[in-house]
């Protein structure tokens, strides 16, 4: 992955104050969606449950965000390596594949909600656009965050700074989660 330790004055390492905070960020979200899917267990154990086809969009967005996932992490390598055209190309292609992932999800609501499946009716459709939509909301994050990248991307000159690096592996490593978090859930979603 990326290198988060730094080096101080007595050889040590010790983590980023930023990467750090990230990590922590990350542990909050798992703990709620660990929460929303225990949830989800117990209220389907309950009965009354809603059996219905996850749409295919749905698969086709596990494939975009997957892909965006390899996408961002060469255009990381690309900037380590001084490849500013490959680093600014994938970034924008990753860019891309992000929104085709929030259309994607998009189209898989309005397909549900067009098969009978809603938030009013029965709690499987309110658990899967609850826990579809706030990671969706979470993509979204990553989205503003890889506009910055872009920002300082295309409006910096082209320079791998040590701070310059840290932040895009600030992007790189909330983006892996976002793509990880998502496998958990479709799994879940998809064999629960």
């Amino acid at each position: 992955m990326t290198n988060v330790a730094l080096k101080n004055n007595n050889n040590t390492r010790r983590i980023h104050p930023q990467v750090f905070a990230l990590w922590m960020g990350f542990l909050s979200i798992i703990m709620m969606f660990i929460a929303l899917t225990s949830a989800y267990i117990v209220k389907q154990a309950a009965g009354n449950w809603l059996e219905f086809v996850i749409p295919n969009s749905f698969y086709v967005s596990t494939a975009v965000i997957l892909i965006s996932s390899l996408t961002l992490h060469l255009s990381y390598s690309s900037f380590k390596k001084g490849k500013e055209f490959l680093y600014k190309s994938m970034l924008v292609v990753t860019l891309i594949l992000a929104c085709v992932f929030i259309i994607m999800q998009y189209k898989g609501w309005f397909t549900l909600f067009e098969g009978g499946v809603d938030m009013k009716g029965n709690p499987s459709g309110s658990f899967f656009y609850l826990i579809t939509g706030l990671h969706a909301a979470h993509i979204l994050g990553g989205i503003a965050a890889l506009v910055v990248a872009l920002l300082h991307a295309f409006t910096l000159p082209f320079k791998p700074t040590e701070k310059r690096r840290v932040r895009f592996s600030l992007v790189l490593q909330y983006w892996h989660f976002v793509d990880i978090l998502w496998i958990y859930l479709f799994t879940f979603l998809l064999f629960i």
